[in-house]
C-alpha cells in the first residue's frame, strides 16, 4: 500500500498541502500520515519558558487530531489518514520517518502566511527539497489536486544515464496517467553536440514514454521554467537536485527559493 506523509506545521499553506495530498491518495489509493514536528525553543536558565514541554505536545497533538477529523470528513473515509507529533529537528525526524515508512512521496506546503511563516516553514521546504532522499512535492498557497495530466522535468542534458531516476520518472507517468514533457535548461542559441547525443540517450530510456521535448531559453532558468509550466498547464514540475547541481544553480541568488516558494504549479524533487 502507498503512503502519502504530509508534514504541517498549521499554517494556511501546510493545510492547503494537506487538503492536496489527500485529494492525491484517493486519486492513487494511498495512505495519508500527518506529521507534526515540534522543537523546543533554547531554554536560557535566566528566561524561564512560558510553556511546558507537555504543553507544546498536547497542542500539537489537538491540532493533528482535528486536522485528520477533518480530512476524513472531506473525504468519506475513502482512504485511510494517520497522524503522528514528534519532538525533535524538523529533516532529522523526517528523514527517520521516511526511513521506517518508505513513503510514495512527501507532501509539504511551500511557505506560510507570516513573515516568521515563510522563513522557517520555507526553510524546511528548501532543505528537504535539497536532501531528502524521497519524492517531496511542494504545494504552493491556492494550488488544488484535480488530476495530474501533464508532468514537466526539468533537465540540463549532463550525465543522463548516471543522474536520472528513469523507473521513478515512468512509475509517477504511469500511476497518474500523464503525458510527459521534457524541459532543457541548456542554452538553445549554442550548439553543443553533446546535448544532441544526451538528449538521445534520454530519449531512448524513455522509448515506451512518448515523452515531448522543450527548449527553456530564458537567462533566468527558474523564472523561464516557471513561465513554461503555467503557460502549458503543467500539473507537477519535477527537478532533480542532483543532476549535475540544476537544483545548486538554482539556488543561487535565492534561485531555488523563487522556484519552490513563488511557483503557482507544484514542485516536486525527485533524487537520482
Amino acid at each position: 500500500m502507498k503512503t502519502i506523509i504530509v508534514a504541517t506545521d498549521f499554517s494556511p499553506a501546510a493545510l492547503n498541502a494537506a487538503n492536496y495530498a489527500t485529494d492525491m491518495a484517493v486519486a492513487i489509493n494511498a495512505d495519508i500520515l500527518l506529521v507534526h514536528v515540534f522543537q523546543l525553543p533554547i531554554n536560557y536558565s535566566e528566561v524561564p519558558l512560558s510553556i511546558t514541554e507537555a504543553d507544546m505536545m498536547a497542542n500539537a497533538e489537538n491540532a493533528i487530531d482535528e486536522l485528520r477529523t477533518n480530512l476524513l470528513r472531506k473525504i468519506g473515509n475513502k482512504v485511510t489518514v494517520d497522524a503522528k507529533v514528534v519532538m525533535g529537528v524538523f529533516y532529522q525526524e523526517l528523514k527517520k520517518l521516511c526511513i521506517h515508512v518508505n513513503p510514495y512521496v512527501v507532501v509539504m506546503g511551500s511557505q506560510g502566511s507570516t513573515a516568521t511563516e515563510r522563513l522557517f516553514f520555507g526553510g524546511h521546504t528548501v532543505y528537504a527539497m535539497k536532501h531528502l532522499n524521497w519524492p517531496l512535492i511542494t504545494v504552493p498557497k491556492g494550488a488544488s489536486f484535480s488530476a495530474i495530466k501533464k508532468i514537466g522535468l526539468a533537465c540540463d542534458f549532463e550525465h543522463v544515464v548516471e543522474t536520472t531516476p528513469i523507473n521513478d520518472i515512468k512509475k509517477l507517468v504511469n500511476d497518474f496517467g500523464a503525458e510527459l514533457h521534457i524541459l532543457n535548461t541548456g542554452n538553445q542559441k549554442v550548439f553543443d553536440p553533446n546535448i544532441i547525443f544526451e538528449s538521445g540517450l534520454l530519449q531512448e530510456m524513455l522509448q515506451d514514454i512518448n515523452a515531448q521535448y522543450h527548449f527553456i531559453t530564458d537567462e533566468n532558468t527558474d523564472e523561464g521554467i516557471i513561465e513554461f509550466a503555467e503557460k502549458n498547464n503543467i500539473d507537477l514540475l519535477v527537478v532533480l537536485p542532483k543532476r549535475h547541481d540544476l537544483l545548486s544553480k538554482l539556488l543561487n541568488r535565492s534561485h531555488t527559493k523563487q522556484l519552490v516558494l513563488h511557483s503557482h504549479v507544484p514542485v516536486m524533487a525527485l533524487h537520482s
